[in-house]
């Protein structure tokens, strides 16, 4: 079955596999899916990641879920997506969302490529809201 919104799928997976307590997670590969990773990553939300390129023409990425190590909760509390196919959410750069007050990060599609709410902040520019993590 086709996946008609992919970043949907991505959170989803994510958002499944904590649920369920897995370490790892795999995703089919995109541009896209790569900078959400990266930015989860690079924002602390994930342990690690690696990108398969060789597993099928698609390729996989291979995601380490993080845990708080006392209480076993995950630290990615809540993925929620914002645009959606059928109703697209786009922000100006004076306008972008804080999430819990700057606690947790908006993903942006811009103009100069995926990035977190306080980059476009400081880069001026707006875009679609992809969704929001805390």
């Amino acid at each position: 079955m086709a996946v008609t919104d992919p970043i949907a799928d991505f959170l989803t997976r994510i958002r499944n596999a904590q649920q369920a307590g897995h370490r790892v997670v795999e995703i089919p590969m995109s541009k896209e899916k790569k900078a959400i990773t990266e930015i989860l990553y690079n924002s602390g939300y994930i342990l690690k990641y690696k990108f398969e390129e060789d597993a099928g023409k698609q390729g996989i990425i291979k995601i380490a879920l993080k845990y708080d190590p006392i209480s076993k909760e995950p630290v990615i509390r809540k993925l929620e997506r914002v645009s959606k196919p059928g109703l697209r959410q786009y922000s100006k750069a004076d306008d972008l969302p804080r999430v819990i007050n700057g606690l947790g990060i908006a993903i942006i599609s811009t103009s100069k490529g995926i990035m977190t709410d306080k980059q476009a902040r400081n880069e001026h520019i707006g875009g679609e809201v992809l969704c929001y993590v805390y």
